[in-house]
């Protein structure tokens, strides 16, 4: 088991790309605390896992861009575990449209929840693995936070900001051994992406080289070999997990 005896921190692990973190890295042999606003449906699938695994799995419901309920959930995280090994910021949330109709609301809660939290949990964690040194820091991004995409000014900006987060923050922390790296995903499907117009999802599959979208599994798996030490010697690199459409 590539996690055995890590304990993991995951933000957003309630559903879609952040359960299938959750799950995998309960496989692999960690313990897992996830927050989210909503508890998951996958909890009982978890606890399975984790019992049968030798593990734990703990939900905590938290606001992520709320910086009284986040410094709160860790310290009480950190108290439980002793120390987290692994932090994934994997929180985010839409409010897709044209900048002309966009309002500020749509754009400082697209920020808040995507590029806010991942700062407020790597400011407690990062400190906490300094300490201890060693752990490793996921930043769940996009391939828009890259090349940008037309009606997602607020998602880009804040997607293109945790890629400024990542490599800032792996160059404090690296003589700590911590490192700090990003993830890129390219058109997953997910619940979000299933519910798109075929015709948007033709547009879509033209434009990935593999002709298919990812799974989410896919993006988890990359997550765990950061997670990993088979990741030892990466730091503050941005992977894409996109079927070749960054080329």
């Amino acid at each position: 088991m590539l996690l055995k005896d890590k304990k993991a921190l995951v933000t957003g692990g309630s559903r879609g790309i952040g359960a299938r973190i959750v799950r995998l890295f309960l496989q692999e042999g960690a313990s897992v605390w996830f927050v989210d606003l909503n508890p998951s449906e996958h909890m009982e699938e978890f606890q399975s896992l984790a019992a049968e695994r030798g593990t734990t799995v703990a939900y905590k419901q938290c606001n992520v861009a709320d910086e009284e309920q986040v410094d709160k959930v860790v310290g009480e995280i950190l108290a439980e575990s002793g120390g987290i090994d692994v932090l994934v910021n994997n929180a985010g949330i839409t409010r897709d449209g044209l900048i002309f109709r966009m309002s500020f609301d749509d754009w400082e809660s697209v920020l808040r929840v995507n590029l806010t939290s991942a700062f407020l949990f790597s400011r407690r964690i990062a400190h906490a693995m300094a300490r201890q040194r060693e752990g490793s820091i996921i930043n769940i991004s996009s391939i828009v936070g890259v090349h940008g995409n037309a009606g997602q000014c607020n998602y880009s900006a804040s997607k293109a900001g945790l890629l400024g987060l990542t490599k800032s923050l792996a160059q404090e922390v690296a003589s700590r051994n911590v490192r700090v790296n990003a993830i890129a995903p390219g058109f997953i499907d997910t619940p979000m992406t299933q519910k798109l117009p075929d015709k948007v999802k033709d547009a879509l599959l033209s434009r990935i080289p593999m002709g298919r979208l990812g799974q989410p599994e896919e993006v988890a798996k990359i997550c765990l070999f950061l997670a990993s030490d088979l990741a030892s010697y990466v730091t503050g690199q941005v992977i894409g997990v996109d079927g070749g459409m960054g080329m």
